[in-house]
């Protein structure tokens, strides 16, 4: 039961302190750091078990996907989340070193966002004989991107998540967009090698300025905070700039064949200027591609102009989601992934933003 806060406390002063109601403290989940630990966890009886997997040093994004696996599990299902920062994943011990580990506060964070239980284990445990001969692959799509960056992060990465699925068990995982080629990766991995689970994908976190929620964020200075903004403008105006083109194409469409098109335009409401801008939608009807990429390039290039704190351009790339490859400029219709990465002073961070191409959005 918990207290009014009508009358309140008095306090050293003697004025009144109010108190309002008091919230309940979730329960601090089962802290697992052994595969035995982990195997003699109790299963729930007629419910699924998901599981989240992270790196750690949870924020808001993480805590949104274990809120989402809690509501998918139900309320007699259970919750798993893994806290591992895999080595195999960083090319630079030096990255590896910098990466924040911070288990209490990630317990906390689990916790209040509804984990069962939480899994960190240590390198032996997880590669008790070193690092693992034997390893996953992730083909020709972890070349791409981000594997062309970093050389070896997807196999490394595909390489933990297979053991962590084995580990843990789960009916379904969750993994977040942010990440949207990792997301691709496991899912391929999944659907090609027959894992018996689930896996879906959680929409980007973001934070009230745009930037997508990240643990290498706390490592930004304010300055370089500022500039890194440039990633979500980019994309955003990249996607305004393909459904203000397409919303052209849709309106030409109202209009008559073979008849007075500014007139047409001005039946539906259009001023000239929008009949003039009409007419040049209709001349390229297979440019929406090639806007959406310049227009992001346009805010990535003032970034990385700056005299302080520029922005480093790795890629900018506009992709097929199934297997990472360049949309070509005379896509007319189907879905798309807008992914860049950028290096602001010592912090490289990711983003991007799902487009489809034909579709009024």
């Amino acid at each position: 039961m918990t207290t009014s806060s009508r009358t309140g406390n008095t306090g050293p002063t003697g004025n009144t302190v109010r108190t309002g109601p008091t919230t309940p403290k979730a329960p601090t989940p089962a802290l697992l750091r052994t595969a035995a630990e982990l195997d003699a966890l109790p299963r729930p009886a007629g419910a699924e078990r998901a599981v989240v997997m992270t790196m750690g040093a949870l924020h808001d994004g993480h805590a949104t996907l274990i809120r989402t696996a809690r509501e998918a599990a139900g309320p007699d299902g259970q919750v798993v989340v893994t806290v591992f920062v895999n080595p195999l994943q960083f090319g630079e011990a030096a990255d590896l070193d910098r990466y924040p580990r911070t288990l209490d506060a990630d317990l906390e964070t689990a916790a209040a966002a509804g984990a069962d239980a939480v899994f960190a284990p240590g390198v032996d445990e997880v590669y008790p004989g070193g690092e693992p001969q034997v390893r996953i692959t992730a083909g020709p799509m972890g070349e791409r991107l981000e594997g062309a960056s970093r050389p070896g992060h997807f196999d490394g990465m595909l390489t933990v998540v297979a053991k962590l699925l084995h580990l843990t068990r789960p009916d379904e995982a969750f993994y977040g967009q942010k990440d949207a080629q990792q997301l691709a990766l496991i899912a391929r991995m999944v659907r090609d090698l027959n894992f018996g689970v689930r896996i879906t994908g959680v929409p980007t976190v973001r934070d009230p300025d745009g930037l997508a929620l990240s643990s290498r964020n706390r490592f930004l200075s304010p300055q370089e905070r500022h500039t890194a903004l440039a990633l979500p403008r980019a994309l955003f105006a990249a996607q305004d700039r393909l459904a203000a083109q397409q919303a052209l194409h849709e309106r030409a469409k109202a209009t008559a064949p073979g008849g007075d098109r500014a007139a047409g335009l001005n039946k539906l409401g259009e001023a000239r200027a929008a009949a003039d801008a009409q007419a040049v939608a209709l001349a390229r009807p297979n440019g929406a591609p090639a806007a959406v990429r310049a227009t992001a390039r346009a805010i990535l290039e003032e970034a990385a102009a700056r005299d302080r704190h520029p922005l480093v351009l790795d890629y900018l790339a506009l992709v097929d989601p199934a297997d990472f490859t360049e949309i070509p400029d005379d896509r007319e219709s189907g879905d798309a992934i807008l992914a860049v990465a950028a290096r602001v002073g010592e912090t490289r961070l990711i983003d991007n933003i799902p487009l489809t191409f034909g579709a009024l959005t």
